[in-house]
């Protein structure tokens, strides 16, 4: 019985050669990121910022230049990107982030006496009892934190080597990859069979889908960043650059990143300004660039909507997420377009059983 229901399930989604073509390569694919992905993490990693780049080298080459000047000019926008990044944007973020670390205990002190006057404010919802033993539980809390950081730190010495390889290795990488990407395609689907029109076909439809979204979210994130941040500054307000980064990154996860993004932006300006106006105008200025973000941004920039229901989306990024962090979160959606379409282009062969009549 075990047997004929086997049977049955591989007639019906292995029987036609492409599926089974398309079973080797994600076979392939899986094994090659399950046991080289640590070692060829620099490799995808030029692969993906290679795979950004390609559309403004394509757009270039509709301008009617050659394919290698439209590389060089990219190539250079690129490093320009990292140099800006490396010796401005990095030492700045830095040195909010230490500034709001070591302003941590004045925060911790002054959220402390404001939780402790709430028994005297509101008697009959919180107790003194209540408050202490909240208390405690938030030191013990910040405490381990603390540890963390800590160890966050002293694990991150033995990488700066691993960084500077990914500094020199990643740049000259994305610049093969764009110069000669034709011969690389060549080569690589030279070893493929000719006849894969349902690898082609996944292709067609990943490439438009997965390329659009993961060049317009890098846009969506440089967008509400510099917008975030010319109204936090405008705004004077405390960290504004770490802030602004956060909100930009709060888009790459659906639904949540905005929440979490909000408690920092909130706790900063209310310690700074308290209840006030000025505290006011930071959460409308706050609120209006994610209104503005979801109902103006990212449908100018997403022109197809990705039809995925937002279950599918929460464990998409809860999934990918889980196994390559950073990347699987950026990637989460396309991600889960691609095993849609892989899912929707399978063949399959519908048995018909004839039922003897007795």
């Amino acid at each position: 019985m075990a047997m004929q229901i086997i049977n049955k399930l591989f007639n019906k989604y292995f029987s036609d050669p492409d599926a089974v073509i398309l079973s080797l390569v994600l076979l392939a694919g899986l094994i090659v990121i399950l046991f080289l992905g640590k070692m060829l993490t620099p490799f995808f990693a030029a692969l993906i910022v290679a795979y950004l780049l390609e559309g403004l080298v394509a757009r270039l080459e509709k301008c009617k230049l050659p394919h290698w000047l439209s590389v060089v000019i990219v190539y250079l926008l690129f490093l320009g990107i990292v140099v800006f990044s490396l010796f401005l944007l990095l030492p700045l973020l830095w040195q909010q982030t230490a500034a709001l670390v070591t302003e941590l205990p004045g925060i911790v002190n002054k959220s402390q006496a404001m939780v402790l006057a709430l028994p005297e404010k509101y008697p009959d919802v919180f107790t003194t009892s209540q408050v202490a033993q909240a208390l405690a539980q938030v030191k013990t809390e910040v405490g381990h934190f603390g540890q963390r950081v800590l160890s966050i730190s002293v694990g991150f010495i033995p990488s700066v080597i691993q960084i500077i390889v990914y500094l020199v290795l990643v740049p000259l990488m994305v610049y093969f990859l764009l110069m000669d990407r034709d011969a690389l395609v060549n080569s690589f689907t030279r070893i493929l069979p000719e006849n894969r029109s349902l690898l082609s076909r996944i292709w067609g439809e990943v490439n438009e889908q997965f390329g659009n979204f993961v060049r317009g979210k890098v846009v969506e994130i440089v967008i509400v960043a510099i917008f975030a941040y010319a109204g936090f500054a405008i705004l004077k307000l405390n960290y504004a650059m770490l802030l602004a980064v956060l909100c930009g990154f709060s888009v790459l996860i659906p639904f949540i990143g905005v929440t979490i993004v909000t408690i920092p932006v909130v706790i900063v300006a209310y310690m700074q300004y308290g209840w006030s106006a000025h505290f006011m105008y930071i959460s409308i200025f706050y609120a209006i660039i994610m209104v503005l973000d979801g109902n103006v941004l990212v449908p100018l920039l997403f022109s197809e909507a990705v039809n995925l229901h937002p279950i599918m989306i929460l464990l998409a990024v809860l999934f990918f997420g889980g196994i390559w962090g950073f990347w699987g979160v950026f990637f989460a959606i396309p991600l889960a377009t691609v095993v849609k379409a892989i899912y929707n282009a399978w063949p399959k062969v519908e048995h018909v059983e004839h039922e003897a009549q007795s």
